[in-house]
């Protein structure tokens, strides 16, 4: 994505069904679980770069000993401090125990961790505040094993003030306004409203404080809790958690509308965002990796047993299509197919911006990430030049001159990378006007392919958010090649509507596509439009959210995609630009053919798969019309 947006957060949970020391013989090392943690948090890396956590969980260990380990760090190198961290641990104590730390029992009784349950998150921030605090794994402890919470996601919730208001009528005060918060304390509550009743259970039946903690522990209804915290939440959400006890969980939104992948055999349950992350880490099978299912749980009790339980009624899934477009890892198998159908669905709307010129067209695509989705479209090219050199063989009438056989023979489509992205630049440099002159080299092309005044360029992108740097670096540096047109496609479609999940696109006035229709909404004279769509948000304020309706829709519905494209097309050129400038955006019914199983499109079509969707939008625009650079919704 030439306009980089930060992506979701990532999790990674471990729990191993065996004891330490059937690792330390089968695989050489008691460290198992940790190594494995530690592939399955850098191999998620592209899910968050502002920080990262882990915690573990000892089972059975001794009053007066500790038994959750956890250490969190910040920024972009997060994950390989934390593992440098407890490497060092591990080193010095190999060192200065060289016998002892072979025992594995020992290990687990002195050294943190190492134990059975083990949580990891990667973080990137939907706020400014960005500090060790906020950093996940959360705990909420105390002294009684059954009632410690620790807590991970990757989630964003849309009714946090309503959620607060919940938690200050059962006479909490949480420390903050914020989703985190609220999540880890409404779990925590129910988990202590469990305890509570399970000990008054256990008390009247004659058993003894010490017995009754043990007891807890094996009665504890997880399903129970969970149903019982998640009732009012809105969003989109995994959230992983662990038990003081040994206990976890993994749960997934009612729409699942965000990722999660397990695998399970009789060694380990292992958890992650990305499926291909889980291959990877542990060699398995494409088939071998299942998904959560939306409105379940995946519960790991202590006694090593595991199952999916519903907590909340599934409703139509609506997993999000960005994920496939640009967020998850495009080595995930069907990830991988899907972004080269984007590409290749594409080639009918790019010939005709061509006029079916490929002779003189140049194909390429801007990096990284649009890469598969160009393998697409050099198929979906291909194969339309092999049908027309097809079509005039199989129809042609008089015989075929070895020349003009040739000649037909050589019409290929031109696969070329135009595009280079160089490393990022410092930003050492404070005036705005030669700022602004280092962004323009943030990409380089390569020269001597393009023939002057003569070829077209067709460049692809996988989505388009600001079109900032296509305006200040990209369209710049393609002219310098004197193409006579350049073609920008991306495989997604207009970006018009902001989100409200868990990534960090949440003000109308980043969106190109919104500035395009207001732009046109203005010339027309038909700004009234707008203010009746303000005066409609207002209004929603004071209605049930289930009540309330996306009123930003009415902002494009008097113009066609083509014509929000052009003027697209208008904003992002440099008022220097010599070459003819077209803007293509995918359809959405186009999307849904290449995502067949992801149909969360609100991005795009501005269907929020929850009532909290349409208050967030709503409330986006009115933020706009007001000025107020904010987001619509608190947020981690």
């Amino acid at each position: 994505m030439s306009d980089a947006i930060k992506h979701e957060c990532g999790i990674a949970l471990i729990r191993l069904l065996k004891p330490l020391s059937y690792y330390q013989e089968k695989y050489g090392t008691p460290y198992y679980g940790i190594n494995k943690l530690y592939l399955l948090m850098e191999k998620q890396h592209n899910r968050g770069q502002d920080g990262a956590g882990i915690a573990t969980i000892k089972f059975d260990v001794k009053p007066g000993n500790r038994y959750i380990s956890r250490y969190r760090a910040m920024g972009s190198t997060a994950v390989a401090d934390i593992f440098e961290y407890v490497q060092k641990k591990f080193a010095a104590v190999n060192k200065a125990y060289p016998k002892e730390s072979k025992d594995t029992q020992w290990l687990k009784d002195n050294v943190s961790f190492t134990g059975e349950v083990l949580l990891g998150h990667l973080r990137y921030g939907t706020h400014g505040k960005n500090s060790i605090e906020s950093c996940h794994p959360f705990l909420r402890q105390n002294n009684w094993m059954t009632r410690n919470l620790v807590v991970a996601g990757n989630f964003n919730m849309t009714n946090v003030d309503e959620l607060l208001q919940q938690l200050y009528d059962l006479g909490q005060h949480p420390k903050e306004q914020a989703d985190t918060v609220t999540v880890l304390e409404k779990i925590g509550h129910f988990l202590d409203d469990e305890n509570q009743e399970l000990f008054d259970q256990f008390k009247k039946e004659g058993y003894s404080n010490i017995e009754i903690s043990a007891q807890i522990g094996k009665h504890l209804d997880v399903a129970k809790i969970l149903t019982r915290s998640a009732k009012t939440w809105d969003g989109g959400y995994t959230i992983a958690g662990i038990l003081g006890h040994g206990d976890a969980f993994v749960m997934r939104d009612p729409a699942g509308i965000r990722p999660a992948f397990f695998y399970q055999d009789d060694e380990v349950l292992v958890v992650a965002s990305e499926r291909p992350v889980i291959q990877t880490a542990f060699n398995i099978p494409l088939e071998a990796v299942q998904e959560i299912k939306p409105g379940h749980a995946l519960i790991a009790k202590k006694d090593g047993s595991i199952s999916q339980e519903m907590f909340r009624q599934p409703v139509e899934q609506k997993s999000c299509s960005f994920e496939r477009i640009y967020f998850s890892r495009g080595s995930d198998a069907d990830i991988y197919q899907e972004r080269k159908s984007l590409g290749k669905l594409l080639c009918d709307q790019v010939l005709k911006s061509i006029d079916n010129d490929i002779k003189n067209t140049v194909f390429s695509f801007i990096p990284n990430t649009a890469e598969v989705s160009y393998y697409g479209m050099m198929e979906g090219m291909s194969k339309y030049v092999r049908d027309y050199q097809k079509n005039i063989l199989l129809n042609r009438d008089e015989k075929i001159s070895d020349q003009e056989l040739d000649d037909i023979l050589s019409i290929h489509a031109r696969f070329e990378k135009l595009n280079v992205k160089d490393a990022k630049l410092r930003t050492f440099i404070t005036q705005d006007a030669d700022r602004q002159d280092m962004v323009q080299h943030v990409y380089d092309t390569t020269y001597g392919i393009v023939r002057d005044h003569e070829d077209t360029i067709v460049a692809i992108d996988d989505s388009i958010v600001r079109g900032t740097t296509l305006k200040q670096s990209i369209l710049t540096i393609l002219d310098r090649l004197h193409p006579k047109k350049i073609v920008i496609v991306s495989s997604a479609p207009q970006i018009r509507y902001p989100d409200c999940y868990g990534i960090d696109m949440s003000r109308m006035g980043e969106f190109v596509a919104f500035e395009a229709a207001i732009n046109l909404l203005k010339r027309k004279g038909m700004s009234h439009i707008i203010d009746e769509v303000y005066q409609k948000c207002i209004a929603s304020i004071v209605k049930p959210k289930d009540e309330i309706e996306n009123y930003v829709k009415a902002i494009y519905e008097p113009f066609t995609d083509e014509e929000i494209s052009a003027e697209i097309a208008r904003i992002v050129r440099p008022h220097d630009l010599n070459a003819e400038l077209v803007v293509i955006f995918q359809t959405l019914d186009n999307l849904h053919i290449a995502c067949p199983n992801h149909r969360g499109d609100w991005y795009f079509s501005g269907d929020y798969p929850t009532p909290g969707g349409n208050k967030v939008v709503n409330k986006a625009f009115m933020n706009w019309v007001e000025g107020k650079n904010v987001r619509a919704y608190f947020s981690r």
